[in-house]
């Protein structure tokens, strides 16, 4: 480090955001090193509470952005504005962001404005395609060259920045969503497990579950007509699948994924899951279907087969070990690679059985040793 850190401002709005700052925030708030304070944008409200209850942890700052009809230049310039305010009255030594949200860009560039430095938690996940994710793909780019610090899940999330010009201060850590994993199924286990199967009782108890979830901006549309006519053919072709759906609370979601898959006696249409029964569900299911980011790394460390339902990703890792597949959303691709996976019992146990690519648990605890200075790979 440049100059000891004492201060920490830790800056999130989304609720994948603060899944995967959640075991950082514990970790440096158990150092006495070190003055943590936690601001949220609240980009996301009701799901970022429930997070932050889950993990016990009191945000310093709330600014409350989120507005029905906002856009993404409301977001990103209510986020900057308000950050640069608690900025200002907090002067931290560092500033930590996470991902690749509209509130993670912000505040990087809020510390920037500032003169403050930044770290980026997930740095280095790249698509290769600007607009898809969007504007994810965007955001974590110009996070990443805002950024001083770069803490990247993987080697080739570390790849990615050296090729971009950044090798400064650039550590592979793994993913903190690992350490968040372990963290909250202890939690679970610890407040009794038969609480969250009661209330899922209505799930067979020889079914093989099928979580679902898909909320992706660039699938609205056509493509999210496509996603749900597979997901139904799915659940009427293999007798003994549920699905488990939890709908995202987007319209452009809700109004095709109601239309077409609502009524069938196995599919459940259930509002988002709080994150400890995301978590019970993951562990529950046979197989995942997504297209979230966090849930492609999740998954396969309780052995669960992920199909992504998207063109592109940005977790590249997980297809090369095999954790995961590409499926885009074709109906045609979906219900082909679902059914291989229901069908050829040696392929489900190759995928189930792959190594997670994306950390041990640890990296929390390798971050606060590298803000501290003392980590040595």
């Amino acid at each position: 480090m440049d100059r000891p850190i004492h201060k920490i401002l830790a800056v999130f709005g989304t609720r994948p955001e603060a899944i995967k700052m959640a075991p950082v925030i514990r970790a440096l708030q158990a150092d006495p090193s070190f003055s943590v304070r936690v601001c949220v944008t609240a980009q996301h409200r009701e799901m970022l509470d429930q997070v932050l209850a889950f993990f016990e942890i009191s945000p310093d700052h709330d600014l409350n952005l989120m507005k029905p009809g906002q856009t993404l230049v409301d977001i990103t310039a209510d986020s900057l504005r308000g950050l640069d305010r608690v900025i200002e009255n907090e002067r931290p030594d560092l500033v930590i962001v996470q991902g690749d949200t509209t509130s993670a860009f912000a505040g990087a560039l809020a510390g920037f404005y500032r003169q403050v430095t930044i770290a980026h938690v997930e740095a280095g996940l790249r698509s290769g395609d600007r607009y898809s994710p969007f504007p994810e793909e965007m955001n974590r780019v110009l996070a990443g060259h805002i950024a001083d610090y770069h803490f990247a899940p993987t080697d080739q999330a570390a790849q990615n920045l050296f090729r971009e010009g950044i090798s400064k201060n650039v550590w592979v850590i793994g993913n903190p969503v690992i350490d968040a994993l372990h963290l909250g199924l202890a939690i679970i286990d610890r407040e009794g497990e038969g609480l969250y199967r009661q209330q899922y009782q209505y799930l067979g108890p020889a079914s093989r579950v099928l979580l679902v979830t898909g909320h992706r901006r660039e699938s609205f549309g056509g493509p999210f007509e496509q996603i749900c006519i597979a997901l139904r053919e799915i659940a009427d072709t293999w007798k003994d699948v549920e699905i488990v759906y939890p709908v995202h609370l987007n319209p452009n979601v809700r109004e095709p994924v109601n239309r077409i898959l609502g009524k069938h006696d196995r599919i459940h249409l259930v509002e988002p899951l709080p994150y400890p029964h995301l978590l019970w569900m993951m562990r529950r299911a046979y197989l995942v279907i997504t297209d979230s980011g966090g849930i492609q790394e999740e998954a396969p460390s309780l052995g669960k087969p992920v199909l992504v339902m998207r063109e592109v990703t940005e977790r590249t890792e997980g297809i090369e070990a095999g954790t995961a597949r590409l499926v885009g959303t074709s109906r045609a691709n979906i219900v082909a690679a679902a059914r291989e996976l229901l069908d050829d019992q040696n392929t489900y146990e190759r995928m189930a059985r792959s190594v997670n690519p994306y950390g041990d648990g640890k990296s929390s605890e390798r971050i606060v040793r590298i803000i501290k200075g003392t980590y040595h790979a």
